[in-house]
């Protein structure tokens, strides 16, 4: 079986890996010319950490990350108003990781490399494709040799992001990404502790006034994922003015412009002041998703990740639920005969619940802890809070008895 995946990403490479540790074989088309470790932070939950860890992966994701052991959410001076354990000290066979984006790919990426050489294939870009009864014909543009190409293969998986290209020709009428007003602004700083050095720290109540903060390793210079040093990544949730068109431009963002908007804020366990003095690369995002799609396979071509199910940053999913969508493909594709069987079969697993996750997030998910702790009412008991917490966790399959006791997707019948 000949596999095709556009989109040379962590869930792309993940896939990748996936399919090698399967027996089944994959080459990633990828548009840009390098693969640099370019971002900023990522949280990986245990249930992805878990699937890494199959894949043979789980020492050297430990080098390059740290193990955040508490996540609290705080009000905006830094008042705790709920806490809980994390990764192993929550009761979790693996740990949370916490790193930088680019260094996770660049791990991903080195594996691939080590394993299936010549698998991914750059400065290659997805133009369209074409399915019939037995396969289908990947059109691509080879940017280095400057000509079109036709890849046939017996699968077609879009790797290929928010933006998706796979997705745009599945659904030519969507239009772009859905962008509810807020901006991130997300940096690096170095030399600054936060708290323990293990906590992930959300501050904060409504998207658009929260800030975010967390532990991570990061490379000392650009583009050089084998120099790490301890990095705090930070997130300044804002809400500008209006919606214009120009405010969804992702854009360099100056010391002083950041230093205007953190004025408001008095986060008390956080020195704002080095935070900024040692902060590099400051970038505004708009937070965006797309709606939930009714379906996500069409004969040999289906979507992954964020082509898939892009959603709010809440909850610390993205990238986790992208890792166990590649893992649960290479599962159904080795355990079918018709390929596009076990496609449909995949996405029976997962469109349904990370629709509904998708959902989720637009509500604030797990992050509806702040707003009702706010209130320290009678409605925003412990045991309340609590029940939030454990239902966003059941829904995104993510308690300690989902992740230690669920079979292995490598052990499957």
């Amino acid at each position: 079986m000949r596999i095709a995946i556009v989109g040379g990403g962590i869930s792309g490479l993940a896939a990748a890996l996936s399919l090698q540790a399967v027996g089944l074989e994959a080459v990633v088309f990828e548009e840009a010319e390098r693969l640099d470790p370019v971002g900023v932070g990522i949280n990986l939950l245990p249930s992805a950490v878990r699937e890494l860890s199959e894949l043979g992966l789980d020492a050297a994701l430990e080098e390059v990350s740290v193990t955040p052991h508490r996540l609290a959410y705080c009000d905006r001076a830094g008042g705790l108003l709920w806490q809980e354990a994390l990764g192993r000290p929550a009761g979790f066979l693996w740990p949370q990781c916490s790193l930088h984006r680019g260094v996770l790919q660049t791990l991903l990426l080195r594996a691939v490399g080590q394993r299936i050489p010549g698998a991914v294939r750059t400065g290659i870009s997805l133009l369209g494709f074409e399915s019939d009864g037995t396969g289908v014909d990947v059109q691509l543009y080879d940017r280095s040799a400057g000509r079109k190409v036709t890849y046939r293969a017996d699968v077609l998986i879009g790797a290929d992001g928010i933006n998706s290209r796979v997705r745009e020709k599945l659904y030519p009428a969507e239009g772009p990404a859905l962008w509810n007003g807020v901006h991130m602004w997300r940096g690096l700083s170095t030399g600054v502790d936060l708290l323990d050095g293990r906590t992930v720290v959300v501050a904060g109540g409504t998207a658009g006034a929260k800030f975010i903060a967390y532990p991570i390793l990061a490379p000392a210079q650009p583009c050089d994922a084998s120099s790490l040093e301890p990095a705090l990544n930070w997130v300044l949730e804002t809400r500008p003015p209006s919606q214009a068109r120009e405010d969804r431009e992702v854009r360099r963002m100056t010391t002083d412009q950041v230093r205007s908007r953190l004025k408001v804020w008095n986060v008390g366990f956080a020195d704002m002041d080095a935070l900024l003095a040692g902060a590099t690369g400051i970038v505004c995002f708009p937070m965006l998703d797309r709606d939930p799609l009714p379906r996500w396979s069409f004969g040999p071509v289906t979507l992954l990740g964020d082509a898939a199910h892009p959603m709010y940053p809440m909850g610390m999913n993205g990238g986790t639920q992208s890792i166990i969508d590649a893992r649960v493909i290479a599962h159904c594709l080795a355990h079918a005969s018709d390929p596009c069987q076990a496609l449909h079969h995949y996405e029976a697993m997962r469109r349904p619940r990370l629709n509904r996750v998708v959902r989720a997030n637009r509500l604030l998910g797990p992050e509806r802890i702040i707003k009702l702790a706010e209130q320290r009412g009678s409605h925003s008991t412990p045991e309340r809070l609590n029940r939030i917490a454990d239902h966003y966790k059941s829904l995104t399959r993510a308690l300690p008895a989902d992740v230690n006791s669920g079979p292995s997707w490598s052990n499957r019948d």
